[in-house]
């Protein structure tokens, strides 16, 4: 990768720091989802992330990956997803804090919690920004062991482990 003078790099890690990258230039895009995927994989609301191109991406450590999402293998802090052309970072993995780096859009907003507001600047998508209006997929009924509050939760010891 060669480096132009005066480019922003960026730093960042997983949260036990044996998975390090850093990005050079400006993000292409920055942005907020609240899909069922991000809330999932961030374990919150909604995920906030940049997307810089995939060649301004460098990274080193070893990571897992599902869904062309990448994990620390010792962690487990999800680190970085990428594509063929673009690199997605999400923006609590930055070692600096990137309060120059405002959400320009929201996706999902249709999932968007409903204590949670519009950003005042950012447009606003109710799914993908590329999607054609699609109807969301129904939800899928859950077992009653995981829809009932009642529900006698195992002790650690009960539980199976994975191999």
């Amino acid at each position: 990768m060669e480096i132009r003078s005066g480019e922003t790099i960026r730093f960042g890690s997983c949260y036990c720091r044996a998975v390090s990258f850093r990005v050079t230039g400006q993000p292409l895009r920055v942005g907020i989802c609240h899909c069922a995927d991000c809330r999932k994989t961030s374990g919150s609301a909604f995920s906030a992330y940049a997307v810089w191109p995939a060649s301004a991406l460098e990274q080193t450590g070893q990571v897992s990956t599902y869904g062309n999402r990448s994990f620390c293998v010792t962690c487990g802090s999800r680190v970085t997803y990428v594509s063929d052309d673009e690199a997605e970072i999400m923006l609590g993995n930055l070692d600096m804090v990137p309060s120059d780096l405002t959400p320009q859009y929201e996706l999902w907003t249709v999932r968007r919690e409903s204590w949670l507001h519009p950003l005042p600047d950012a447009q606003q998508f109710e799914h993908d920004r590329d999607a054609v209006a699609e109807p969301e997929p129904p939800e899928t009924e859950q077992p009653e062991r995981i829809r009932t509050l009642d529900t006698v939760v195992p002790r650690s010891s009960e539980l199976v482990r994975p191999a």
